[in-house]
């Protein structure tokens, strides 16, 4: 497979990375809130908001480990601490590609 039909696997058919944040009550505990702010913040500042879709939901049934982040089905575990490396590997580098 290819660069570019990874890429294309990634990033559904508005061309945008569907990047998608718990705000059920456990997430809301662990810092979601913090969580969303902090990404808002990094898809301004990178210029990608036309391909990030940032939205939430409700529980998405991953409560134990942290905030749970999905892009495009695949969960990540996050907290305030780790969402600017987690942006970086998992969202500029598949945009970048």
């Amino acid at each position: 497979m290819t660069d570019n039909t990874h890429r294309m696997d990634e990033i559904n058919s508005n061309n945008k990375l569907n990047l998608i944040v718990c705000i059920g009550s456990s997430c809301h505990l662990r810092g979601s809130r913090d969580v969303v702010q902090i990404l808002e913040k990094l898809v301004a500042s990178k210029d990608v908001g036309d391909k990030v879709n940032l939205s939430g939901s409700f529980c998405m049934g991953e409560c134990t480990n942290g905030v749970c982040v999905s892009v495009n089905g695949k969960k990540f575990s996050l907290t305030p601490s780790t969402t600017e490396s987690f942006f970086e590997k998992e969202i500029m580098e598949v945009l970048n590609k």
